[in-house]
């Protein structure tokens, strides 16, 4: 959506690892309006076009794709009434949270797809159900593209790289370390208990970790099976931990592995 950092060219290096020296790079740069809620961000969202472009060509991008709402919502009367929705994996964590998010988001990747018409598509890790949603899209719907999935990019002291990181400022910005630290205080619990964690005692553990700090709230915490995203009553190596957290005004996500 624009606002690029190192996370989103990390993206662009893994792309042209992909595709190689002859393959044709596109990076589309939209702030898609419907996954947005109405009480979203949206309006405000960071957006700087001619930095990205600029960041674009020192990484060697063959194409920029930066359509305007008309273009990619051309409908007469100003509305669209023809989505893209995913039934299963997109009921926790996010969708839970945030009830149209992903049939906006799957809805403009379907759109992305027919346009640019890649062999290839590289997704980051920080948004891991966005990822999985848009890897069963492909697969369900018979789009002839291969998704690759890359690591997060984090800051040295591990909070991950995000555009809304933008909004943090002083205090704000130490205190997002949290979540963070709150994944690494995840896998210690696993690594030191042995055996299977009570999931529900865990994440009490972790939520009244991060809300010690004054600007924090956790939206939600999830353990779950990284194939199907079905959430786990019990927690072993191998699990996954996903978690958003609002710091001041601000809405985080991240994830990891445990």
């Amino acid at each position: 959506m624009g606002c690029l950092h190192d996370g989103h060219l990390s993206l662009v290096r893994r792309a042209r690892g992909c595709v190689g020296a002859k393959g044709r790079l596109v990076v589309s740069i939209y702030v898609n309006p419907t996954q947005f809620g109405p009480a979203e961000d949206f309006s405000r969202y960071p957006r700087d076009l001619k930095r990205d472009l600029k960041l674009c060509r020192g990484a060697g991008v063959d194409v920029v794709f930066a359509p305007d709402d008309q273009q990619m919502y051309p409908a007469t009367d100003g509305a669209c009434s023809t989505f893209v929705v995913e039934e299963r994996l997109s009921r926790g964590m996010e969708g839970a949270s945030r009830p149209t998010h992903f049939r906006g988001v799957i809805t403009v990747v379907a759109k992305l797809f027919n346009l640019v018409q890649p062999a290839v598509a590289v997704f980051g890790a920080k948004d891991f159900q966005q990822a999985a949603i848009v890897t069963r899209m492909v697969r369900d719907l018979n789009f002839p593209v291969r998704i690759v999935v890359a690591p997060t990019i984090r800051e040295p002291d591990g909070l991950a790289l995000s555009s809304r990181n933008r909004y943090l400022a002083g205090e704000l910005r130490t205190q997002a370390v949290a979540l963070w630290q709150a994944i690494q205080r995840a896998r210690a619990a696993v690594r030191a208990a042995g055996r299977p964690v009570s999931a529900v005692a865990l994440k009490q553990q972790l939520q009244r970790f991060i809300e010690r700090q004054p600007a924090a709230r956790v939206d939600y915490l999830e353990f779950f099976e990284p194939e199907t995203l079905k959430p786990l009553a019990r927690v072993t190596r191998g699990a996954h931990l996903a978690l958003a957290v609002v710091i001041g005004d601000t809405r985080l996500i991240d994830n990891a592995a445990l």
